[in-house]
Parts: structure tokens; C-alpha cells; sequence
């Protein structure tokens, strides 16, 4: 729900809306780790709605990450629709069995966009009753920001123009951040929610709220012009130069719009943006909302996937470590590898023709290893695709490494996925889950060389308020329904035993036990077994020091992994 410039929707008509070069080549060093995989791009802008729309067990294996949706009281038309959709706090149930986070924009509570502005008194106490209903939602935790104003540097004016005691929108955010703080000291604000990155804007931005006391916890702009995902990594760099220049920390980012009317359903330009926003350091990101809500922006038509789908289907599909992509022309892509697993799984496209993808550091693989490639179909948001297309299985031999694998007949406008395996000794399903992939929730992902994969999950030390508590959810695949059991990778340095609460699929709390571990935090060398009981396909697993309908752990546990056999 954007709002896009003139001239840059006259730019989008124009230009076109992707490359025709040929014969590049993407490379990518699964020895290079850039970060771990937490899906940073698989967010929407009201991408899901109440029920079953769209279908949970086909959103889980997208591995969504933080959705926006409108707050609690909405009255929002957006796109032309008849009827107000999906209320945050009642599509919360719903955002925690996808194992996501949502932020609320609050301004969504008026009708239409721009915003229908009335008064101070009217938004004042819009505010109270908003932020109050969030308060008294005692059971939903995944609440992840207020977002107090969307796009002021484009319709602030307009929304204001028949009231001339609006003031600034500068003024407007701190007054506005003091009235939620008078509710909610806890939550955190996001903002500013800019429409267009620009340094003037930012710099003033940021410079008001450090001298009001008034500093967002997660930066929030959005980049929605044709070809914005070339923009990301050099406005986040401009972000960081500003905090620098303040003295202030850096913070999350959030673009929490991304990609253009015209770009938004074709296939490719989705792995672009994948790979911008991996590479920028993005917190999260959220899929522009143009047309239908309640269809994850498009990935989804009467319920079903779409050719989008598949493209953010493998990008869920991705575990471990994102490793280092090196694109040439407009031959783009991201890739994970799972040490556990011995997988990479690229994700790719935006050339056509002959084309190469090149992969180096394969050695852990053996000498040789199973490539399968995969596509999409080029249709966009309108039309279903029932499945990807396996275009080819090919064993192919490693040499010093590394694999070049040719792809001919490239679709400038599709996705493609490149999966390695080994020849021999692949597993069939996943079993080892690292806890720096999963939903982290006021805890904090941390690096160490004793953790599985370099990661871990730490400082997981709050029980007493659904706005803090601290948990980690793992969204876990199964191939039938049974009792699995779990061994937990952790360490406790307290000396004491310590606990946790595990519960799975909305099902009642257990309490796990951690006896004290040997080496220090973050030297998780301590295994705990646990049974769960497990349905065939996707499940979100939850262990936390605290969460509704569990009283608290206690003591303090760090979370490396967690294995299903």
C-alpha cells in the first residue's frame, strides 16, 4: 500500500521491467558465510487475513518472517476493498503457528490512504484504544513493533491538509511516541516508514527523535520503485553513516514495502530483493501489498500457489548459512548451506539465455555431488502453478571444489533454484534445526566456533510479560505423524540446573530440565532428550523461558540446535 512518486510510476511504465543480456555468470562460495538464514525477505504487508487464507500448511514452508498488518479497530479499505481486512491482533493466533512476528501500522486504523485525518483529540484517541486493545491481548507475544505513522514523507500534508493544527510530522511522531510510551513503555515503535529513501529526510528524522528521546527501535522505509532492490545496500549504508554521525547504536532495518505494482509478481525480481536484502543486513522485509490482501502480495490466487510462490517456496527451503553469491549483469541469486544436511540451495534468475551458475567450496560434498535445477513459469499473481518444473538431475563431477552448471533457455522473468546434494548419504529429511534459523523472540542470536554451524541462540532471560517474553519457535518438517525424539543442544554456565518451557502446535506447556554445563556460555556442549509427538508436515516447536500459559523457566539456558530422530 505504497505510495509511489508520478514520476517514478511513469518510470516503471516505461523501463523495462528486466534484462536481456545473456551468457554471465552467478558464482557462489558456500565457504563464505554471510549470515544465518532467518528468510529475512518472506514478510508481507497484510499477507495473511483471518481462517484459513491462505492456507497455513502452505505458508509454513515459505518460513515467513515478520508480516505488517493493520491494527486493532481497523477501518482500512485498501485496493478497493468492501470490508476492513485482518485486525493484527486477530490474525495473531494465526502469525504465531506460522512462527512469525507482525508489526502493527497504526495510521491503518483510518478508512482510507492518505489517511482521512480528523483532529488531534480523534488520533489521540484512536492511539489510547489501540494501544490499550494491544496491552489487554494477553496471550499474543508476537506483537514485534507499532508503527506509528506509513510513507509521512509522501502523504503527512496531504492527509493533514484540513487541519491546520496538525503541525509537523516531526512533531506529530513525538507526540505520538510519548502517547503510546504513557500506555506501553514496552513495545517497541518502528518508523519512519518513508515511502522513498532520502538522506535529508533521515538525517532530520533521526536527529528529532535522538533530541526528544523519542529513537525508533527498528528503522522502517520502504523500496518500491522499479529496480529499488540495485538501491538497498547503498541506502542502508547511508543509514548507518547518519547513527554514526550521531553517536547513536545501529538498529534492526525493516523495508517493510518492497518492489513496484509492475515487478511485485514477476518471479525473478522477487530473488532479487532476496539477495539485496540478505546482503544489506536487513532485519526483515515485507512484500508490497497492491492488490489482494490476504494473499501473502501475491503469492497466492484463490488460495493456491502462484509462480512466485516456488521462487519464495525454495527460498524457505533454505537452512544453515547464507553463503556468498557474486552476481554478474542482472544474473542474481542467494544460496544457503547446510553443513548438517550437506546441502546448498541457490536461488536464482534475471537473465535469459545461456547462463552459468558456478559453485566453489564443495569439497565437504565428496566427488561428486547431485544437482537437480528447477524453474518457474513466468504468469504472475492471476495464475496458478500447481508445482515448480524439474528441468534436469544431473551428477555432476568436483573439481578443486567446484561445479559450473550450465542453464540454457533462461526466462529473464523467472526464478530458478539450483539444489546440491551428495551422490551418496543425502538425508531424506531434515533433522538438525539450528536455533539462530529460527524465530527469535527478545533473545539474541550469537556467534561462537563451539556452536553447530558458528551460531547460537543466548541471552533467552525473560518470563514475565507477553511484550518480553523470551522464546525461540523452530518450524520443523516431519514425514509422518509420530513420536519423535528431540535432543536439545544447549550449555548453562549458572552451576545449576535451569528449565524451560516446550510446547508445539499450540499444545500445552512441558518443562524441559538443562543440568549445568562445562566450558562457559556460549560452548553449548550439553545434550538434552525430550519426546515430542509430532503430525506429518510442518510443525512450530516453542521453548521458552517465558510464554502464555507457562508459568516460567528458570535459570538461564542457551540454545545451539535441536535434532529430531
Amino acid at each position: 500500500m505504497g505510495l509511489v512518486p508520478v514520476a517514478a510510476m511513469l518510470m516503471a511504465l516505461l523501463a523495462p521491467t528486466t534484462a536481456q543480456a545473456a551468457g554471465t555468470t552467478l558464482t557462489v562460495d558456500v565457504g563464505t558465510v554471510v549470515r544465518p538464514v532467518t528468510h529475512v525477505a518472506a514478510g508481507g504487508l497484510y499477507g495473511v487475513d483471518t481462517g484459513d487464507k491462505p492456507p497455513s500448511s502452505l505458508v509454513l514452508p515459505l518460513h515467513p518472517n515478520t508480516f505488517t498488518q493493520p491494527p486493532p479497530g481497523t477501518q482500512q479499505l485498501g485496493n478497493g476493498a468492501t470490508t476492513p481486512c485482518c485486525d493484527g491482533l486477530q490474525v495473531a493466533n494465526r502469525v504465531t503457528q506460522l512462527g512469525a512476528q507482525q508489526y502493527l501500522r497504526l495510521p491503518d486504523v483510518f478508512s482510507t490512504f492518505p489517511y482521512n485525518w480528523v483532529s488531534w483529540s480523534d488520533w489521540e484517541s484512536k492511539i489510547k484504544q489501540m494501544i490499550t486493545a494491544r496491552v489487554n491481548a494477553t496471550s499474543a507475544t508476537n506483537i514485534a513493533g507499532y508503527e506509528i505513522w506509513n510513507e509521512p514523507d509522501c502523504n503527512w500534508g496531504e492527509s493533514t491538509k484540513n487541519d491546520p493544527n496538525a503541525g509537523s510530522y516531526l512533531d506529530m511522531w513525538t507526540r505520538t511516541y510519548r502517547d503510546i510510551r504513557a500506555i506501553d513503555t514496552t513495545t517497541p515503535i518502528v518508523g519512519p516508514g518513508a515511502c522513498v529513501y532520502d538522506h535529508g529526510f533521515m538525517l532530520g528524522f533521526l536527529t528529532n527523535a535522538k533530541n526528544t528521546g523519542t529513537l525508533p527501535a527498528v528503522a522502517v522505509w520502504h523500496e518500491l520503485q522499479d529496480f529499488s532492490y540495485q538501491n538497498v545496500q547503498a541506502h542502508v549504508a547511508d543509514w548507518r553513516a547518519i547513527e554514526d554521525s550521531l553517536g547513536l547504536p545501529h538498529i534492526p532495518i525493516s523495508i517493510n514495502e518492497y518492489a513496484s505494482p509492475g515487478q511485485v509478481d514477476i518471479p525473478s525480481i522477487g530473488v532479487h530483493y532476496m539477495a539485496s536484502l540478505e546482503r544489506a543486513g536487513i532485519h526483515d522485509a515485507e512484500r508490497a501489498y497492491w492488490y489482494e490482501s490476504g494473499t501473502f502480495d501475491g503469492l497466492f490466487w484463490n488460495n493456491a500457489p502462484t509462480a512466485s510462490y516456488w521462487a519464495y517456496k525454495w527460498y524457505g527451503d533454505q537452512s544453515g548459512n547464507v553463503v556468498q553469491t557474486t552476481p554478474q549483469s542482472y544474473l542474481d541469486g542467494v544460496a544457503s548451506y547446510d553443513a548438517s544436511r550437506k546441502q546448498v540451495n541457490v536461488v536464482f534468475g534475471g537473465d535469459s539465455g545461456q547462463n552459468t551458475v558456478r559453485i566453489n567450496g564443495l569439497g565437504a560434498l565428496g566427488s561428486s555431488v547431485s544437482v537437480q535445477l528447477s524453474s518457474t513459469n513466468t504468469t504472475g499473481r492471476m495464475t496458478n502453478q500447481t508445482a515448480p518444473n524439474v528441468l534436469s538431475t544431473t551428477t555432476y563431477q568436483v573439481v578443486n571444489g567446484s561445479i559450473s552448471i550450465p542453464v540454457s533457455g533462461m526466462s529473464a522473468e523467472a526464478a530458478y533454484q539450483v539444489l546440491v546434494t551428495p551422490t551418496t548419504g543425502a538425508t531424506t529429511w531434515q533433522q538438525r534445526y539450528e536455533a539462530e534459523n529460527a524465530t527469535v523472540v527478545n533473545a539474541q542470536r550469537l556467534s561462537s566456533g563451539t556452536a553447530s554451524g558458528g551460531g547460537y541462540v543466548g541471552r533467552i532471560d525473560n518470563n514475565t510479560d507477553m511484550r518480553t517474553d523470551s522464546f525461540v519457535d523452530f518450524v520443523v518438517n516431519v514425514p509422518t505423524a509420530r513420536s519423535y525424539t528431540m535432543a536439545i543442544q544447549y550449555a548453562n554456565a549458572t552451576g545449576a540446573t535451569a528449565t524451560q518451557g516446550l510446547a508445539y502446535n499450540g499444545g500445552g506447556f512441558s518443562t524441559v530440565s538443562y543440568p549445568a554445563t562445562n566450558g562457559g556460555w556460549g560452548n553449548p556442549n550439553g545434550t538434552v532428550s525430550v519426546s515430542v509427538d509430532l503430525k506429518a508436515g510442518y510443525n512450530v516447536i516453542r521453548l521458552a523461558k517465558g510464554s502464555p500459559y507457562f508459568a516460567g523457566g528458570t535459570g538461564f539456558a542457551e540454545l545451539d540446535a535441536i535434532t529430531l530422530s
